[in-house]
């Protein structure tokens, strides 16, 4: 993915983040996140991802 590919899709998340109620966000997210998880196909790899988007959340 090209880095202005991947400027739009933040834009478009960061759109439906904001569209969606504050309540609903957090399943938004999870939904999304498992449904990429399905295109990517790979159990392992979509564990890995998990594990680095855990990483320095306080940071």
């Amino acid at each position: 993915m090209k880095p202005a590919d991947l400027e739009i899709v933040y834009e478009d998340l960061a759109t439906t983040l904001d569209a969606t109620k504050a309540e609903k966000r957090e399943l938004l997210l999870a939904k999304l996140a498992l449904l990429l998880v399905h295109d990517l196909g790979d159990a392992a790899r979509a564990r890995e991802h998990i594990a680095a988007a855990s990483a320095n959340l306080d940071a």
